[in-house]
């Protein structure tokens, strides 16, 4: 009984501690610079912004109204301007999909697998950053114009022979000054934003997830499917919507090749340029505030996009 008595006392009481109240952390600022100069800085950046983004913004939709909204409407509803406008959407329908494959097929190659080669592909995936958009649309030109190397194939045609056919003739489609030179300028500019946005998700989530699911018996369309997709939904949906905008906004790559035909190969930036030099100035306002309207509908759904990213990551961390 004495034993368990001098055990008892000999354990620290627990109740009886006196508990030592915890000291403040105090959080050290970032910066150690006067807060005059904090305002400063603050009041430079949102000069700028109101100086370089937001008047001009505004000042587009306030030349775009003002000879009414009867001319607005005129304006954006005229054959050529409509032309324009389903010519940016088709092109832009396009070359999203297809830069969707390209970017998620390179980004699936450059991350989960080693290969000769894997530095010279992500140099040239970054190419179009380098180069000039319009000497893009030159290259396009000096190939499959009048005088380039590629013209006599597009303009006389393939013949070949088969067994029971006998001699086909093919006749490909004009590719300067036509729809297609638009196309091919278009994805040359646009091809490193998917492929960009998923590179460094993917090579920073590894292999550990597909590998497990195809020891688990999973084919490799399952596990992309299953596991590969959902993990680079938002960064995939983000690259396509950065595509999206520059596929819409592209000047100087369809400038040079497009040939500025009315009605036919002029995209709605184009169509823009043509009306405010022929100093038609509210029907281009008109026209380019659709494009402004796209750019804030952009601005729009990427917030919304790193929201619902934001919120998926806080979800992940909590389970």
């Amino acid at each position: 009984m004495g034993d368990a008595i001098s055990a008892v006392i000999a354990m620290p009481p627990e109740s009886s501690a006196v508990e030592t109240p915890a000291r403040p952390v105090r959080r050290h600022a970032a910066t150690t610079e006067p807060v005059w100069v904090q305002v400063l800085l603050v009041l430079g950046a949102l000069g700028f912004l109101l100086s370089f983004l937001l008047l001009p913004l505004a000042l587009v939709f306030v030349e775009a109204l003002r000879g009414g909204w009867t001319a607005f409407v005129a304006a954006v509803s005229e054959a050529d301007a409509l032309a324009a406008v389903k010519l940016t959407l088709l092109v832009t329908g396009i070359v999203v999909p297809l830069n969707l494959l390209f970017g998620v097929a390179a980004a699936w190659a450059v991350s989960k697998h080693e290969f000769r080669g894997k530095r010279w592909l992500v140099t040239l995936i970054d190419l179009p950053f380098a180069v000039s958009p319009v000497v893009a649309g030159l290259i396009y030109v000096l190939i499959f114009g009048a005088q380039g190397w590629a013209y006599s194939l597009i303009d006389e045609g393939w013949r070949f022979t088969l067994p029971l056919l006998g001699e086909l003739h093919v006749q490909l489609p004009k590719i300067v000054f036509a729809l297609p030179g638009i196309v091919l300028a278009t994805i040359f500019v646009t091809f490193p934003f998917i492929a960009r946005e998923l590179m460094p998700l993917m090579e920073q989530q590894g292999t550990d997830e597909e590998l497990a699911a195809l020891s688990l018996g999973a084919s490799g369309w399952q596990t992309f499917w299953r596991v590969t997709l959902p993990n680079i939904r938002w960064a995939l949906l983000y690259g396509v919507l950065l595509c999206s905008a520059r596929a819409l906004g592209e000047f100087g790559a369809v400038s040079v090749v497009s040939g500025h035909i009315r009605g036919r190969t002029n995209t709605l930036p184009l169509h823009v340029e043509i009306l405010y030099n022929e100093y038609a100035y509210s029907a281009a306002f008109a026209a380019a505030s659709l494009l402004a309207l796209t750019a804030l509908v952009t601005l729009g759904l990427k917030t919304w996009l790193e929201w619902r990213h934001g919120e998926a990551l806080a979800a992940n961390h909590r389970h």
